[in-house]
């Protein structure tokens, strides 16, 4: 007999996994484009690497991210600096811009994406990887989730494919995704940070409680680095 909620947690898994997955497949033509001009004609200093019809990705109908690119790994040796080709799409006037954060190094504004995890853990383990939710300083000033892949191309690591979503343009597309709404539920990433919630007790961004439930516990989400728990009396986890 399957546990109390076991229903419940799979169908709302499923959900969050193929939210997930749309999202995959915006970065995964990112990243096909990428690797296609790479291979093509190499990656040079001052050369755009993705082709125009890439970021127009961003207006798609039904399209979740509000930013998405690529992000090169620098190579000094060969004269590649820090550099990205991103571009994020204003919500309300539909204009696109590009994303030009300060990557000089003697900068007190320096932003030095190679240490950052959406970029560093598809660097190492070579899988896709899913950061957040936090609030995006250097675009959008929203709570955002970037969702990125690795692009190796000869054998090499070029950089990271990547986009942006918005929390609650994710949460809008995964409740209209399961209809009905079960009991309520927590999404938490492996901080023990709260990524989405049903629940009015469990805000966006915040750390779990300690007095709601076990640390680790909850049912792990295909395709994200997430675990799924069920609200029981408004306010203990289970999963």
């Amino acid at each position: 007999m399957s546990r109390p909620g076991a229903g419940e947690l799979a169908r709302v898994g499923a959900a969050v996994t193929g939210v997930v997955e749309r999202v995959f497949a915006t970065v995964a033509r990112v990243h096909d484009a990428a690797l296609r001009s790479v291979e093509r004609e190499g990656l040079l200093a001052g050369r755009a690497v993705l082709p125009t019809a890439v970021r127009e990705l961003l207006h798609e109908p039904g399209q979740l991210a509000v930013g998405l690119g690529l992000v090169v790994a620098p190579r000094p040796a060969e004269g590649l600096p820090l550099r990205l080709e991103w571009w994020q799409v204003d919500t309300e006037r539909g204009d696109l811009r590009t994303l030009e954060p300060d990557l000089r190094p003697s900068s007190l504004g320096y932003y030095d994406y190679t240490a950052t995890e959406w970029f560093d853990v598809p660097r190492r383990t070579g899988q896709r990887h899913v950061v957040g939710p936090f609030v995006d300083v250097h675009g959008t000033g929203r709570y955002v989730l970037t969702l990125t892949a690795p692009v190796v191309a000869g054998g090499q690591f070029v950089g990271v494919a990547g986009a942006d979503v918005p929390v609650r343009r994710f949460e809008t597309h995964l409740l209209e995704a399961l209809g009905s709404l079960p009991a309520p539920f927590v999404l938490l990433n492996d901080e023990e940070r709260v990524v989405l919630s049903t629940a009015p007790r469990f805000l966006v961004g915040s750390l779990l409680p300690p007095d709601t439930g076990t640390p680790g516990e909850g049912t792990p989400v295909a395709g994200a680095p997430w675990r799924l728990l069920m609200v029981r009396d408004g306010h203990r986890l289970a999963g």
